[in-house]
């Protein structure tokens, strides 16, 4: 076992080490358009938002939730912060199983120094990296309440507004908004108490915001189970990857995430920017025992600006930070705050705004009914995980009823979505997929049908080339094999391409009775 190691040491199969070794596709399954606008969010809904706002306004707690925490760092400038935090200091945690460089081979050394931790009199607390010679030094803080929990029958969100990092140079920054288990420490709090290391991953962490290299991008994850391998594919774990984060280096935008207990039999946790969901993990897909020791307990959070490591490295391919990364960015926090419920199962309607542009709306988010009837027409972006390189636009083509005006554009070779618990009753032989290319010459692939894990064999598929471009929209009919039931349906996109260059979008698809 290791210690919390956001990404492994040395590259493990998956995202993100598979880009570095360059056959890796970052995942760009995100709203095309997500404006600065921030939760509280109700599951797979977008937040209309009062314009009041600000990046250091704590927002209230809606109807139903309470708030169990919050800070808005409105100290003096220069000090540091108050008691409800613990700074970790050095390069690694004393205790079980902890290793040096926190674990990941990051070079910095943690200082509770204003230079590095420090909040500016306007409500922002900055962390900063600071390069002295070539030897790093940074700020790691992380709260002593270690109980933030969503009850069981109920939600807990996790939110902070944030501005990234925006050296002139980033190569190694790794600013990152984050969580771990309570079973993780053993006594006391930080480096100043003695921790379990050899509790990861199987107690839960849950990576809520990580950008690297100053990309302005942001991914989301959840690490559980045993390392390496398991059921979150450590030491990668299950989520976004990186994605598109437009402007989050230069504005404050909300990070957030939602664990929801409401369905105890399948819980899900939920990460959202500005108030669009952008990823899904569920229990199903962790199975109930791994799933209930990394997420149903406490949980205490964690802030920092890592310099150099697994992830940074991984994404590069290279080793950071350089003689030429740029000394002194920091990452500007506007406020932390923990909501949750009493355990009912009311979900969350409205929140103020943690937004630099607070009369921006969100959106591109799904407005389709997402139907898991078989024989229904079925919008793509309904997608409830997938994994490739894309992104979820808006279409001009003609919709019909049920059907939203999103597109999910320019797929390409190893891509797949999947539509969880489609319902083909007595039987479906026909598949039908409304797509537009605008691939090159040449350039042609398969969509392929499969049932239930994307590496099981398909049950049809069909070949598509350029329709005359990407605004070209056509539908294609192909035959499979008789299915029946309920299933988890993959579209898994084939293509032979050299270089993997998208090759069809898809606006929906059914499967017509027999």
């Amino acid at each position: 076992m290791r210690p919390p190691a956001r990404y492994s040491t040395s590259p493990a199969p998956g995202e993100p080490h598979r880009r570095a070794a360059g056959s890796a596709r970052r995942r760009r399954a995100v709203i095309a358009v997500i404006a600065a606008v921030a939760p509280i969010a109700a599951l797979l809904t977008v937040i209309s938002l009062p314009t009041s706002a600000s990046a250091t306004t704590v927002p209230s707690a809606p109807a139903g939730w309470s708030t169990a925490y919050s800070d808005d760092f409105a100290g003096s400038s220069g000090t540091g912060v108050d008691s409800s935090w613990t700074y970790d200091t050095g390069t690694q945690y004393t205790g079980t199983g902890c290793t040096a460089n926190w674990g990941t081979n990051e070079v910095e050394t943690a200082t509770d120094s204003t230079t590095n931790v420090s909040e500016d009199g306007s409500g922002h607390l900055g962390i900063t990296a600071v390069d002295s010679g070539g030897s790093w030094t940074s700020g790691r803080i992380e709260t002593v309440a270690d109980d933030f929990e969503a009850p069981a029958g109920g939600e807990m969100e996790v939110s902070a507004s944030i501005e990234q990092p925006d050296p002139s140079s980033g190569e190694g920054y790794w600013p990152a908004f984050w969580m771990l288990g309570a079973g993780f420490r053993s006594s006391g709090a930080g480096t100043s108490g003695t921790m379990d290391c050899s509790n990861w991953p199987s107690t839960g962490e849950i990576d809520i915001m990580e950008d690297v290299n100053a990309l302005s991008e942001v991914s989301g994850t959840l690490h559980c189970g045993t390392d390496p391998g398991g059921p979150c594919n450590e030491t990668t774990g299950l989520g976004s990857g990186l994605v598109a984060c437009s402007g989050c280096q230069t504005s404050y935008n909300t990070y957030s995430v939602i664990v929801n207990r409401t369905n105890t039999s399948d819980e899900s946790v939920t990460w959202y920017l500005n108030g669009v969901a952008y990823e899904t993990v569920t229990e199903s897909q962790v199975g109930t025992a791994d799933w209930e020791a990394a997420v149903d307990h406490g949980f205490f959070l964690i802030l920092d600006v890592a310099m150099g490591g697994a992830y940074p490295n991984a994404i590069c391919d290279c080793t950071s930070p350089s003689s030429s990364t740029s000394s002194g960015a920091a990452m500007k926090v506007g406020y932390v705050a923990v909501y949750d419920t009493s355990g009912s199962t009311t979900s969350a309607s409205a929140s103020a705004s943690a937004s630099a542009s607070p009369s921006a709306t969100a959106t591109g988010t799904t407005s389709a009914d997402c139907s898991t009837t078989a024989t229904s027409d079925i919008s793509a972006d309904c997608y409830g995980s997938s994994d490739g390189t894309f992104s979820v636009a808006s279409t001009s083509d003609s919709a019909p009823s049920g059907v939203d005006s999103n597109q999910v554009a320019e797929l390409e070779n190893g891509d797949w979505l999947e539509y969880p618990d489609i319902n083909f009753g007595t039987g479906s032989s026909q598949f039908d997929a409304r797509v537009a290319s605008g691939a090159g010459s040449g350039v042609s692939g398969l969509v392929e049908v499969v049932l239930d894990s994307p590496t099981n064999t398909p049950v049809g598929s069909f070949a598509v080339a350029n329709t005359g471009g990407w605004s070209d929209w056509e539908t294609i009919p192909a035959n499979i094999s008789e299915v029946t039931g309920t299933h988890n349906v993959y579209l898994v996109f084939d293509s032979g391409a050299s270089g993997d260059p998208p090759y069809v979008s898809l606006h929906y698809f059914d499967f017509p009775v027999s």
